[in-house]
């Protein structure tokens, strides 16, 4: 039997933690930023880890 493959576009989007959490990067960053304040745009910046209800979908698309 073929091995599972993991998704490749999402494979760029997340990263695993050591702890085996799922981190990604926030929206909203990529346009129309001349409306937006600096301390909303620097807060945008950071990544975050991914919700325990979205977890579990990823890591088996990410085959983890």
């Amino acid at each position: 039997m073929a091995k599972m493959k993991s998704h490749r576009g999402a494979m760029k989007r997340f990263k695993i933690t050591g702890t085996g959490k799922v981190k990604r990067h926030k929206a909203y960053k990529g346009h129309i930023l001349t409306k937006k304040t600096a301390k909303r745009k620097r807060g945008l910046r950071q990544s975050t880890l991914l919700t325990k209800a979205d977890e579990k979908r990823m890591k088996n698309v990410l085959n983890v």
